[in-house]
């Protein structure tokens, strides 16, 4: 079967409880914004992810379900084709999202009060993980120099002598970096100095444009026993909404503290449907992805010519991975709290404030543009006529 993905079409998806739509009114006490904020897609799943769902609603029973060795046959031959990384079958872990993993891991290789660093601006549940485990928060702030985001080497470092764990993002969200092969190897040297553990999101990792290249913190590793990565095909594939990721241990002693973690919360993933959609989405998803890309591609360089042209007062670092734009607005000259009022009542816009990311991302917002390309266009419209009337 030949499918046809026709990414232009706008799906309404009001009145279906979305998130992203249904709670614009609670969220920016308006109901007619386009909302940009959370990071899901407007377009529908693989039609692959949607047959496979529909033949399992046709069985009557939707009872307790066991984890079907296919699954992690998907997973391991995506990752394999996709990234060249050899996953073992014995390392993954299922597990209900990746900000209960945070959680999760938080709880598993750091004592009460012992630090753990993250990277901001980053998605802020690496903050709230650590926070709400009772642990100790240490940022290493990533530096903005002209050609985008650094890390800082020097500072991570002393920090790492402080910490038991690093939450790294990557590729990074916010900011859209894909962080090359160097940089990875410097960091890895780092925490191999310190016995640090670290846990690597690396979701948004499908999600590359032409140019840049993901690799898994873990293939790098002469030796990944203190590396944990999660992946997922929620953000790659656009279904989130079921809550399964994996993580891939391969020290099985680590493999062991994780689930003595979740033991604690009775956590049980085995959700028929989430399983059945994370096969499909691997095993027969690739084709639809590739499209994706093409168009969102498209859609960055659009977005990218339209601020450099038309909003002289904005800066964009176009992403290198995501599909989400981080949007320097600090040539407005307004304060986070009027930047946000401002994009919601006079631009009419629903955007992610960047000081949610952390006080290095005060005076950003984030943009995410995986939405039909006349959603951004208009957009961007209203954005540039609400600032000629600043």
């Amino acid at each position: 079967m030949t499918d046809h993905f026709d990414f232009d079409h706008l799906i309404n998806r009001e009145g279906t409880h979305s998130l992203k739509y249904d709670a614009r009114q609670s969220l920016f006490n308006e109901s007619e914004v386009i909302p940009m904020w959370v990071a899901d897609m407007d377009f529908a799943a693989p039609p692959a992810v949607t047959r496979a769902l529909a033949e399992r609603a046709k069985h009557p029973i939707v009872g307790y379900t066991t984890e079907p060795e296919s699954l992690f046959e998907a997973l391991i031959e995506w990752h394999q084709k996709r990234h060249d990384w050899e996953i073992q079958r014995e390392w993954i872990m299922l597990c209900p999202g990746v900000v209960p993993s945070l959680h999760a891991a938080a709880l598993a290789f750091a004592q009460v009060n012992e630090a753990i660093i993250v990277q901001p601006p980053v998605y802020f549940p690496f903050f709230s993980a650590v926070k709400n485990t009772g642990r100790t928060l240490i940022e290493n702030q990533l530096l903005l120099t002209s050609s985008g985001y650094k890390i800082d080497f020097d500072h991570l470092e002393a920090c790492a002598e402080q910490a038991k764990m690093l939450f790294l993002c990557s590729p990074h969200n916010p900011v859209g970096r894909v962080w090359q092969a160097e940089e990875l190897s410097q960091l890895l040297s780092i925490a191999n100095r310190h016995d640090l553990i670290i846990l690597s999101d690396e979701i948004h990792a499908d999600l590359i444009y032409p140019g840049n290249r993901h690799r898994p913190l873990a293939s790098l590793a002469h030796n990944p026993s203190n590396i944990i990565t999660a992946v997922a095909p929620s953000k790659t594939f656009n279904i989130a909404g079921l809550n399964l990721s994996a993580l891939i241990v391969p020290d099985p002693r680590h493999r062991l503290a994780i689930a003595q973690a979740f033991e604690t919360l009775h956590v049980n993933v085995a959700n028929p449907f989430s399983l059945t959609a994370f096969e499909a989405a691997y095993r027969d998803g690739e084709a639809w992805l590739v499209a994706l890309l093409n168009y969102l591609s498209s859609t960055r360089d659009f977005v990218s010519d339209y601020v450099s042209t038309h909003l002289p007062s904005i800066k964009l670092m176009a992403p290198e991975g995501t599909y989400l734009v981080w949007l320097d607005c600090r040539g407005l000259g307004m304060t986070d709290t009027a930047l946000k009022q401002f994009l919601i009542k006079q631009a009419g816009l629903g955007l992610s404030s960047g000081i949610l990311f952390g006080e290095a991302g005060s005076g950003f917002m984030r943009m995410n543009i995986a939405t039909p390309q006349a959603v951004v266009a208009e957009a961007l419209t209203r954005l540039s006529q609400a600032i000629k009337q600043i």
